[in-house]
Formats: structure tokens, sequence, C-alpha cells
């Protein structure tokens, strides 16, 4: 049970919020450019269960208690920033390969469902200021007057599910990147532009400061 107004509410600040890109966003846009939609969709839900862990956690309470674990956090964040950038370097390293004879858009050499689904669970995870986020922008929208655990759940599944349309819809504009991508020149530019992303976002998640 929800308070309408309130509830509309966070649903318009979730989507201005979820929009704005980081580190999650950039990393389904990179692999959506060099592998196609199918990786950017399999990274969304890496992202996707990395963030249902953390709203759990903040629809439990349980967000104020892991603060105490501030250190643990800092590196957290440290090892979140470190594996963004590595990974970045290797997009930019990455060599074209020839097109297809059938004219279709040449892609990176394959990688493993798992291993994508895992790359994207980290980075989602290794990105704290989503729990500290979370629990101080939840409790501006609970109604006082009702309930606060359905709220909360109910709060955490727009959350999610907000997050994973959006998410999809940058996998796929990615995606269609990459059929325009077809000489060596192209690929390469994509290499530089999908590294460049990561490195930005681990560079980016150097900079968060904690509360």
């Amino acid at each position: 049970m929800m308070n309408s107004a309130l509830f509309t509410a966070f649903l318009l600040a979730t989507v201005v919020l979820i929009v704005i890109p980081g580190p999650n966003v950039l990393l389904i846009v990179s692999r959506s450019m060099r592998y196609g939609v199918r990786a950017g969709l399999v990274t969304v839900a890496g992202t996707a269960f990395a963030q249902a862990q953390q709203l759990v956690i903040t629809a439990l309470g349980l967000a104020s208690v892991m603060a105490v674990l501030a250190d643990g956090f800092e590196i957290l964040r440290w090892v979140g920033v470190a594996y963004l950038i590595y990974l970045g370097i290797q997009a930019f390293r990455e060599k074209p390969v020839p097109a297809a004879g059938d004219g279709a858009a040449p892609q990176a050499p394959a990688m493993k469902t798992s291993k994508m689904f895992w790359q994207a669970f980290v980075v989602s995870w290794t990105n704290p200021k989503v729990l500290g986020f979370c629990a101080a922008f939840f409790p501006q929208f609970i109604d006082p007057a009702l309930p606060t655990g359905p709220q909360l759940w109910t709060m955490c599944a727009a959350f999610l599910a907000i997050a994973v349309a959006l998410d999809s819809s940058y996998a796929v504009v990615g995606g269609r990147l990459l059929g325009k991508l077809k000489s060596a020149r192209a690929q390469r530019i994509r290499n530089r532009v999908t590294g460049g992303l990561l490195v930005a976002a681990g560079l980016g998640l150097a900079l968060v400061r904690r509360n």
C-alpha cells in the first residue's frame, strides 16, 4: 500500500536519477557496442542481480548496519575503480577483426555469457554508493500514516523494474551502433570509445565521497 502522490513522485524521481549514466550504464553501453544487444542484456541481468541484493538490504533496514563497515566499503570502492579501469584498458587495446563475408558487422572476440554476467555483477556491487543512496532516497517517499514495510518493498520492486527497463534500452542503443562499425577504423574508434567509457566510469567512482 502506497500513498499515490508520493509514489508518483518517487517514480518520476527514480526515472530521472537512473537515466543519468553511471558505472552500470557505461559498462552496458560498452558491452553492447563491442558484442551486440544480447551481450548488453546479459550485462543488464548482472547489474540487476547486484542491485536486487542491495535493495533487499535497504528494505530490511540493514544499510545503516553496513555503514558501520565504512572501511570495508572504501576498500570495495577502490576494487571497483581498479576493475573498471582494467576493463577499459582491455577494450582500448583490443585489435580490429576482419569483416564477415556476408557484409555483417564484425564483432569483438566472443566472451562467455557467464563471464559477462559476473563482471557486471562485480561492477555493480563494488559501487557502495548505491546502498547509501537508496537508504537516504527511499525514506523521503514514505507515508508515516501507512505501514513502512510494504511501502519499502513496493519502492524496491519499482526501482529495480525501472532500472532494468532503462538499462535495457541503453543495451539496445549500444547494440544498434555495432552494425555501423564495419571498417577497421570504425572498430578502432569503437574500442577507444568503449575503453574510454569504462575508464571514465572508474575515475568517476574514484571521485565518490563517502558521507
